[in-house]
């Protein structure tokens, strides 16, 4: 028996290409199609899928009050179809914050440059959701709970050289598939904070980064794979939302404490040297990359800036982006945190980094927030 799938869209053109397309793949099985939010409502309480995959705008109900509603009275993993605009990238936001998992635009042409890697892609997405616990989303930071920001923010200088800034070892926490307790602070001083992410990542980045105070002492640097139309939006959201400051990166960047740096969609996170500080520079990502951003080349990058003084996360993901470039930071001493799998929409990117030894922690990401403070607040 297959994945169950709800295939929701007020296009039949689109409800029958997707429908073609899922039933193509002998693991999927699409049992029904609705042709609005209403629909799939009552679709969903009556054929229990295991998937949806569901349309923003659509008469009678939209996309995401559906999501709302379906989250609300039968939680079922959603893929949202997404249009690669400013109001489309809002759009999907809303609907990722009200409880949807995962994305893709709704052009063909815009998921992959080959016909049949975009249809792939498209089945793996919903083959690794159909396979995930069912959870209920938990409540979404607010904008009216949040307090003022401040608007002082000190420039961070570069460390030493690696060789010389290693910290005294200390003893790893054996990393478990569950870890629900803020972690013990290690002593360790450092020059950055950087996170790495995917699927599932925008919710996750703003249940951290809400938790942040507005006089955090380093930089924070984000990765998170996500279309070029996506990021000044997700950047511009989580500004409003959080107490530090949060901007799409550019090239010439000077890194100050208490700013996070959101790496372009499209484009490469890179840091370099300036003087006596640290800035980024942005450059294309080279066409045999998979992602752009890749949390590979900038974690690599900021283990020659900044050598052993990070603190680098892992959070939920596809694939295993991160990997690579969290082993470079951990040899010149660096601390490597992956998020714990039962707090993942995907498990993929932490598990790649925990099964290689290189994590020495991993968290619930219930309490990343409160364990990064912990470990980093002091200057």
């Amino acid at each position: 028996m297959g994945i169950k799938v709800l295939v929701v869209d007020d296009s039949s053109f689109f409800r029958r290409r997707v429908s073609e397309i899922v039933s193509q793949d002998p693991e999927l099985e699409v049992i029904g199609t609705a042709v609005n939010g209403a629909e799939a409502v009552k679709l969903a309480a009556e054929l229990k899928p295991q998937v949806i995959t569901m349309d923003i705008e659509m008469p009678v109900m939209d996309g995401i009050t559906a999501v709302k509603q379906i989250m609300a009275s039968n939680p079922v993993p959603i893929l949202m179809f997404s249009s690669l605009t400013h109001d489309g990238a809002k759009a999907t936001l809303d609907a990722l914050e009200a409880g949807a998992l995962d994305f893709l635009p709704k052009r063909f042409e815009d998921i992959a440059t080959n016909k049949d890697d975009a249809i792939a892609l498209l089945q793996q997405r919903i083959k690794t959701l159909g396979r995930r616990r069912l959870f209920r989303p938990a409540v979404r930071p607010s904008i009216a709970t949040v307090k003022p920001r401040t608007t002082a923010a000190q420039t961070v200088p570069l460390t030493r050289a690696a060789a010389s800034s290693k910290p005294v070892p200390q003893p790893a926490d054996k990393p478990s598939s569950r870890s629900s307790a803020v972690t013990r602070a290690s002593g360790k001083k450092y020059k950055a904070l950087l996170i790495g992410t995917s699927t599932g990542g925008p919710v996750a980045l703003q249940k951290v980064l809400t938790q942040l105070p507005a006089n955090y002492p380093h930089p924070i640097l984000l990765i998170q794979h996500m279309p070029a139309a996506f990021t000044p939006t997700f950047a511009t959201r989580l500004n409003s939302l959080c107490k530090i400051e949060v901007k799409e990166a550019q090239t010439g960047d000077q890194l100050r404490a208490g700013c996070a740096y959101l790496a372009p969609g499209g484009m490469q996170m890179m840091l370099e040297r300036s003087g006596s500080f640290g800035r980024i520079k942005v450059l294309a990502g080279k066409p045999e990359m998979n992602y752009k951003p890749s949390v590979d080349i900038t974690f690599a990058s900021a283990s020659k800036l900044f050598g052993g003084d990070v603190l680098a996360v892992v959070l939920t993901g596809m694939g295993a982006d991160g990997r690579e470039g969290a082993r470079m930071l951990k040899a010149t001493g660096a601390n490597i945190w992956a998020q714990d799998e039962a707090s993942c929409v995907v498990y993929g990117m932490p598990q790649a980094v925990t099964n290689a030894g290189i994590a020495t922690k991993s968290i619930s990401i219930e309490q990343m927030a409160e364990s990064i403070l912990k470990e980093t607040a002091h200057g």
